[in-house]
């Protein structure tokens, strides 16, 4: 898979060159990708990966791989991430859960009523007045 980031999936676009008389060329606009070494503490061992300067800004902002791979969302893994990436996630997951690092999931709560009852009237003596 090449010229594509394994976390955001960019991959090289393409567009025109624009000239003073207005002609258009195309092009092709290249991702900043950077190869990148990791060290996971919760699988063990290096984890190389193709990522692009700003996946390596967001994990550097969530304390490392280990720590944005716990945190990230499903819908962010089902969008983005290349196979390997998600394989590497899962396997970090399986990890956190076997030390206890991740926490139960908690019980649902109730949902509150939008508007309580008083608040409705208020409005409502508000509107006549």
């Amino acid at each position: 898979m090449g010229r594509t980031c394994e976390i955001t999936g960019s991959r090289t676009r393409v567009g025109m060159n624009v000239s003073h008389s207005n002609r258009h060329t195309k092009r092709t606009f290249q991702p900043n990708l950077q190869e990148k070494n990791f060290q996971s503490a919760l699988l063990g061992r290096k984890v190389s990966l193709t990522l692009s300067t700003r996946a390596i800004r967001t994990m550097d902002k969530y304390n490392g791989f280990d720590g944005y791979m716990l945190q990230v969302r499903n819908v962010r893994v089902a969008e983005g991430f290349s196979v390997a990436a998600k394989r590497l996630r899962s396997a970090i997951l399986k990890a956190a859960a076997a030390k206890g690092l991740l926490a139960p999931k908690a019980a649902a709560k109730p949902k509150a009523a939008k508007h309580a009852p008083k608040a409705v009237a208020k409005k409502a003596a508000a509107k006549t007045a």
